[in-house]
């Protein structure tokens, strides 16, 4: 254990330096990465609301055996 704390303080002081090089401003996501994320989130809004659209129009209820069975032996008399 005292070994991991002791490589973790040495990687610790080796990095430190190296972050305070960059430049904060150049870190940032800015502009560009906000309207990508607001254009990704329109798509996302727009893609669920067409799907809500689509899913109350599908009919789940499954017909009577009794009606399909009937609708069957109708056909079969129609085509023989």
């Amino acid at each position: 254990m005292a070994d991991m704390s002791a490589s973790a303080s040495l990687a610790m002081t080796h990095l430190v330096p190296l972050a305070k090089e960059f430049d904060e401003d150049k870190v940032t996501p800015g502009v560009l990465g906000f309207i990508v994320f607001a254009v990704m989130a329109l798509a996302v809004w727009g893609l669920m609301k067409s799907m809500n659209r689509h899913m109350g129009r599908v009919n789940f209820a499954e017909p009577d055996d009794k009606a399909a069975d009937a609708a069957a032996s109708d056909a079969n008399r129609s085509t023989a």
